[in-house]
């Protein structure tokens, strides 16, 4: 897979002409949809329902910090030609290669439990499918989306990622025309703060929910799969075009991911069982009727099913590129598959599971972005495109408040 970028894509170098900027748009999308995949769901609807805005302000501020750390990932592979897995296995030793390999797959492993089980939820919810069926199913659905891109190319599967991605948005914030948020309430969600050890854990999956390690791996490869390793005045008109792609995509991003919290303080909080998604669905059909119930649940299958796409052409770009090795599609998806069907088999609480998953993001977080930050202000690596110094210490300042987040949590849950 490209991974299946081709070598001959990588290894171009002479300079094109710029195109237009619409043209350029796309590696963001597909991107973004790891920010609103299904683990997204179940910790905003959760945050929402348990604690109405309270955690507002940890969505603004983690989808400010993720336009930043996309962009970064993005201009390191236009740059460089490569992407960051890869940069950073021709810099490593092989012990700590190998290590560094095992815990960004531990990131994957995680992320698609999450799309798989919220997938299986959504055909559930739908269709009344049994939930390793359903899990099943977006198994394999997602190697037909991925087939797309291996025999038509990156820029069909763009295409394909985008109309996904439109119906999530429809799917997850056409309930907020029925109930919308209250104004004071969204004012007083912007104030930094929590409400105890649950708040914190809860704010730690909804980081690790928008600032994705997968999203910041694989931003690198589809940004050089797409362009190649273009020079001078058409590196400078990507570069331009990539900063409007990621704002683009990633406010669309931001926006669902709001509105989901908006949706479940404004309409959920309070009403019994609404911190799962099967309650939510059942709350909001009550609540706002059964036509909202289906967008949100046909939302849902859409999410799941791009976003395990777009986890596995991660997944390939992280082995690729740092141990050198690529395995054939279906071996990845079936030994990725099997965790998020054990789970769902042996009855394990889903909408939890996908919390937990998100929680094990936040904690993979600093492995993919002290990388990035480092890689992107080495002057060896990018050139004349290295980060300046305010930029630079911003994304220190992002890499500090990510590390003291996942700090506080891990103390509070030893102590607690």
């Amino acid at each position: 897979m490209t991974s299946s970028a081709t070598d001959d894509t990588v290894q171009v170098t002479t300079p094109r002409r710029p195109r237009r900027a619409p043209l350029l748009l796309g590696p963001a999308f597909v991107a973004a949809i790891a920010y609103v995949d299904p683990g997204n769901v179940a910790a905003n609807l959760t945050a929402g329902a348990r604690y109405g805005y309270l955690l507002l302000w940890v969505l603004v501020a983690a989808n400010a910090m993720a336009v930043l750390v996309q962009y970064q990932s993005a201009k390191l592979g236009l740059v460089t030609g490569d992407s960051l897995p890869g940069v950073l296995g021709q810099r490593m030793r092989r012990t700590p290669r190998l290590a560094f390999w095992m815990q960004a797959e531990v990131v994957a492993a995680a992320t698609d439990i999450a799309e798989v089980v919220g997938g299986a939820i959504a055909l559930n919810l739908l269709f009344g499918v049994p939930l390793p069926l359903g899990g099943l199913i977006v198994g394999v659905v997602s190697l037909l989306l991925l087939a797309t891109q291996n025999r038509y190319g990156q820029r069909r599967f763009e295409h394909v990622i985008i109309a996904l991605l439109a119906v999530i948005t429809v799917g997850f914030l056409a309930g907020l025309f029925v109930s919308p948020p209250d104004a004071r309430g969204v004012l007083s969600g912007l104030v930094p703060r929590f409400d105890g050890t649950d708040s914190v854990l809860l704010a730690a999956s909804m980081l690790g929910a928008t600032v994705m390690p997968h999203a910041i791996y694989v931003h690198s490869a589809l940004a050089r799969d797409r362009h190649g390793r273009p020079t001078g005045a058409s590196l400078r008109e990507i570069l331009r075009s990539t900063r409007w792609d990621v704002g683009i995509a990633l406010a669309v991003a931001g926006a669902v991911n709001i509105g989901l919290l908006l949706l479940a303080a404004s309409g959920l909080r309070g009403v019994p069982g609404t911190d799962s998604i099967p309650g939510a669905y059942d709350a909001i059909a009550d609540a706002l009727g059964m036509g909202i119930a289906v967008a949100f649940a046909i939302g849902l299958l859409a999410s799941g099913l791009a976003s395990t796409s777009v986890g596995a052409y991660a997944g390939a770009t992280i082995m690729e590129g740092l141990i050198h090795k690529r395995i054939p599609l279906l071996v990845r998806r079936v030994v990725t598959l099997i965790p998020a069907i054990i789970l769902l088999a042996v009855g394990a609480d889903a909408t939890w599971t996908l919390v937990l998953s998100q929680v094990v993001l936040s904690f993979g977080i600093p492995f993919a972005v002290i990388p990035l930050v480092a890689l992107t202000r080495n002057r060896t690596v990018m050139g004349t495109h290295r980060n300046g110094p305010w930029l630079h210490a911003t994304l220190l300042l992002v890499v500090t408040l990510v590390v003291a987040l996942n700090v506080t949590l891990l103390v509070l849950l030893l102590l607690g």
